[in-house]
């Protein structure tokens, strides 16, 4: 086989590579993102991913302080309930 036959298979299978990766990102998506980026570009997909990601991030964070204020503001000797620290926890 020749050099540009191999070159060419190789951008082949990295390109089957990158669009199988682009579909399980996008299947890790909400279902409202998933039917907006059915026919885009993959650069869309891994925009709307890192957009996604940003977002849960700042969901986290925001329901990593609403806990640390929780538990600073909790009396000491109380124990707080875990069915209550569940709830925060799942918003």
């Amino acid at each position: 086989m020749s050099s540009s036959r191999r070159s060419l298979a190789s951008r082949c299978a990295r390109e089957e590579e990158i669009s199988e990766l682009i579909f399980k990102l996008q299947s890790l998506l909400p279902e409202r993102s998933r039917r907006h980026l059915r026919r885009v570009s993959k650069d869309e997909v891994l925009e709307e991913v890192c957009s996604y990601i940003r977002k849960l991030h700042k969901e986290v964070e925001d329901t990593s302080k609403t806990v640390y204020q929780l538990l600073v503001s909790a009396d000491h000797n109380t124990i707080i309930d875990a069915d209550v620290l569940r709830t925060l926890l799942q918003e």
